[in-house]
């Protein structure tokens, strides 16, 4: 397949192009610094665009066959609006040339709901920090859910929980439910995306995406993605 996957450079993104080419499709990687991209292949092409500029968007969606994104931010007090700006920007530029199939990522901590197996000290205390420190992403996310809901393309959107970094891809478990499991790998992340654009599953529905070995503890994924700590 013809992919275009926008957040190339995030390490989600990077994952999902790596895994991509891996499997003989052709990938247009959109970033604002292609430049700075780590990756090269005969089956790549680097796209220097930004998301929020509209006509950029869409020089690089035209021709393809369906559409990931992997575009995220890191946790600030800031109002954001890069994931409901990009959202309407890719939909309209979807529709605008032609394609069908969207899968874009958001968080777990859109849905507001409490996982199966949740304890207590998670559900009183942690989840409630880890919200108020997001806020402002999770509520563009939700805006970005809207946009991609109301569009009528062939859209899957992808809940993690919280990521962390690991080398391969496990056993993980996706399912359009709320599952048990507080983290998801980004290599389980990655992969899928991928399944989920090339095989179309889960066509018009949110699915969660959860890592179900070999997670980190709590502590070590709150300090290294919340507070940028042993980076």
């Amino acid at each position: 397949m013809k992919l275009v996957i926008f957040g190339a450079n995030g390490p989600t993104g990077r994952l999902a192009t790596e895994m991509a080419i891996a499997e003989g499709h052709t990938v247009t990687a959109v970033t604002r610094r292609p430049e700075a991209f780590p990756l090269s292949s005969a089956g790549l092409t680097v796209a220097g665009a930004d998301v929020l500029d509209a006509q950029a968007v869409g020089q690089v969606v035209a021709g393809h066959d369906a559409v990931i994104s992997t575009l995220g931010v890191p946790y600030t007090k800031e109002p954001v609006t890069v994931y409901s700006q990009g959202a309407a920007n890719i939909t309209a530029a979807m529709i605008d040339y032609g394609l069908r199939r969207l899968v874009c990522v958001t968080s777990m901590g859109v849905s507001g709901q409490a996982a199966p197996g949740d304890g207590l000290i998670f559900r009183k205390l942690i989840a409630p920090v880890l919200l108020a420190m997001g806020r402002t992403i999770y509520e563009d996310m939700r805006r970005m859910e809207d946009i991609v809901r109301d569009s009528d393309l062939d859209w899957t959107i992808v809940r993690p929980a919280g990521l962390f970094d690991a080398t391969t891809v496990t056993t993980y478990r996706a399912a359009p439910e709320r599952l048990s499991g507080k983290f998801t790998s980004r290599a389980d992340l990655a992969d899928t995306l991928l399944r989920e654009a090339t095989e179309n599953r889960n066509i018009r529905r949110c699915i969660d995406v959860v890592t179900t070995e070999g997670v980190p503890s709590y502590m070590r994924v709150f300090l290294k993605e919340a507070l940028h700590i042993g980076d």
